[in-house]
C-alpha cells in the first residue's frame, strides 16, 4: 500500500469513529450516572421522610451532606488526575460512588448519621467526575472541537437530573424507594467494565488509534508529560478568580433545582411524588436542549471572527442575568403549569453559562485544566452545602420558597458583574 493510500485509509478511520469520540462519549456517561445517584435521593427523600419521619430542615441536612465530600475532595481529585491519569481516577470514582449508592438504603435504615456519613462519602467520589474527564479531554480533545466536548460531557448533567426525576418516582411507588438505589447503583458498575475496556490516557501509543488522529491531537490537545503544578501563578490570576467566583454562582441555582423542585412542586402545587418529579424534569430536558443550542451559537460565533473573550462573557452574562430575572418572578406564580414555564425558563438561560465559563478552564490553563477545575469546583460545590441546607431553613422558617429564589437570583447578578470585570479567554498559564 502506498503512502498515499496509507493518508486516505487513516482519513477514513477518523472520519468513521475516531478514538476521542470513545473518550468524549464515555465522559458524558460518566457524567450521566453521576447525576442519577446524586439525583435520585431528591424524589426518594418525599417517600423516605414519610418513613424516617424528618423535618424539612433534616432533609436540607441529608441532602446537603453530599457536597461536604464532594468539596473536600476537588482539589485532591484534580491533583491525582493530573499526576495519574483521568483514566484510573474516574474509573476507581464511578465504582467507588456506585457502591455507595446501592448502601444507600441499609445505611438509612440504621440511622440518620449513617445516611449522612454514606452521603458524604458518596461524594467523595463524585469529586473526581469532571477534573478526571477535563484531565483526559486535555489529551485526547484538540482545541477547536474543545467547546463541543464540554458541552457534551455536560448534557450528563440535564440528562442525568432528567432521567432520575422522571423515573425515580415511578419506581419508588411501584418497588418502594430504597429500589432507586439499587437499580442506579448497579448502571454505574457496568459503566465502570466498559471504561477500563475501552479507554486509555496515552494518545501517543494507543493501540487502535488511527496515523492521522494522533497527528491531529499531537498538533492541537495539551501534551501528556505534566510539570510540578505552579499553584503560585494560578492563584494570582485574576482570571482563576472569576472562574472560581462565577462557579460558585452559577451552580448556586443549580443545586438548589437539583435538591428542592421536586419538593416545591409537591409542596407548594399539591402534586403527587410522580408528578412532582414529572414536573421537575422538564426544566431539565430544556437545560438539555439549550445547553448544545448555546454551544453551537458560542462555535459559531467564534468561527465567524468574534473573540473568545466576547464569547465567554455573553454567554456567560445571559446565562447568569436570564436565570435571574426568571427567579425573581416566582413569587408571583400561583398554579403549577405557571411555576414550570418559569423554572424552564430559569434552567434554560442558566444553561448558557456552561459555554462561558466551562469551557474557560481549557482556555487559560489547558495544561492544568484539571486542577484549575479542582479548585474552582471547591467554590462551586459551597452551594449545596450551604445553599441546600439554607433553603430547607428558609422553607421552615417562611413557609415559602420565594425567598430562597430571591437569593439565588442575587448571587447570579453578583457572578455577572464579576465575570464581566475579570473574565479572559487569554492563556494565563503555560
Amino acid at each position: 500500500m502506498s503512502a498515499e493510500d496509507l493518508t486516505a485509509t487513516e482519513t477514513i478511520g477518523v472520519e468513521r469513529w475516531p478514538r476521542r469520540y470513545t473518550v468524549v462519549v464515555l465522559s458524558f456517561m460518566a457524567a450521566f450516572v453521576c447525576y442519577i445517584d446524586r439525583v435520585n435521593i431528591s424524589v426518594a427523600i418525599i417517600a423516605m421522610e414519610d418513613r424516617f419521619g424528618w423535618s424539612e430542615t433534616d432533609k436540607g441536612f441529608i441532602l446537603s451532606a453530599f457536597f461536604v465530600g464532594y468539596l473536600l475532595f476537588q482539589v485532591p481529585s484534580g491533583y491525582l488526575s493530573n499526576r495519574c491519569g483521568g483514566k484510573l481516577v474516574l474509573g476507581a470514582a464511578v465504582i467507588w460512588w456506585s457502591t455507595l449508592t446501592i448502601v444507600t438504603p441499609a445505611a438509612a435504615m440504621m440511622s440518620l448519621p449513617m445516611l449522612i456519613a454514606a452521603r458524604v462519602a458518596l461524594g467523595l467520589g463524585e469529586a473526581a467526575t469532571f477534573p478526571a474527564a477535563y484531565n483526559l479531554f486535555s489529551r485526547w480533545v484538540p482545541a477547536a472541537e474543545r467547546s463541543r466536548a464540554v458541552s457534551l460531557l455536560l448534557s450528563g448533567v440535564p440528562l442525568g437530573t432528567l432521567f432520575a426525576l422522571m423515573t425515580s418516582g415511578w419506581i419508588v411507588e411501584r418497588w418502594g424507594w430504597a429500589a432507586v438505589f439499587y437499580s442506579f447503583g448497579a448502571l454505574g458498575i457496568v459503566w465502570g467494565v466498559l471504561w477500563f475496556m475501552l479507554i486509555s490516557n496515552d494518545v501517543a501509543h494507543h493501540p487502535t488509534i488511527t496515523i492521522a488522529e494522533r497527528e491531529l491531537l499531537r498538533g492541537g490537545a495539551a501534551p501528556p508529560t505534566r510539570s510540578a503544578v505552579p499553584w503560585r501563578l494560578l492563584l494570582t490570576q485574576p482570571a482563576v478568580w472569576a472562574l472560581i467566583v462565577n462557579h460558585f454562582c452559577s451552580n448556586w441555582s443549580l443545586y438548589i433545582l437539583i435538591a428542592w423542585l421536586p419538593s416545591y412542586f409537591k409542596n407548594e402545587h399539591g402534586l403527587t411524588i410522580t408528578n412532582a418529579g414529572l414536573y421537575s424534569a422538564a426544566p431539565w430536558l430544556t437545560m438539555f436542549i439549550v445547553v448544545n443550542a448555546a454551544a453551537w451559537m458560542a462555535d459559531t460565533m467564534v468561527r465567524r471572527g468574534a473573540g473568545l473573550k466576547t464569547v465567554r462573557k455573553l454567554m456567560q452574562s445571559v446565562g447568569l442575568l436570564g436565570s435571574a430575572a426568571f427567579l425573581l418572578t416566582m413569587h408571583s406564580v400561583d398554579s403549577a403549569i405557571g411555576a414550570l414555564l418559569l423554572m424552564c425558563g430559569a434552567l434554560g438561560t442558566l444553561a448558557f453559562t456552561w459555554s462561558g465559563f466551562l469551557p474557560n478552564h481549557l482556555d487559560i490553563a489547558p495544561r492544568y485544566a484539571d486542577v484549575v477545575m479542582g479548585l474552582t469546583n471547591t467554590a462551586g460545590t459551597l452551594p449545596g452545602i450551604v445553599g441546600v441546607a439554607l433553603t430547607g431553613w428558609l422553607v421552615d422558617s417562611t413557609n415559602s420558597y420565594a425567598s430562597a429564589f430571591s437569593l439565588s437570583a442575587g448571587i447570579s447578578v453578583v457572578g455577572a458583574l464579576i465575570w464581566l470585570a475579570f473574565g479572559t479567554a487569554k492563556r494565563v498559564v503555560d
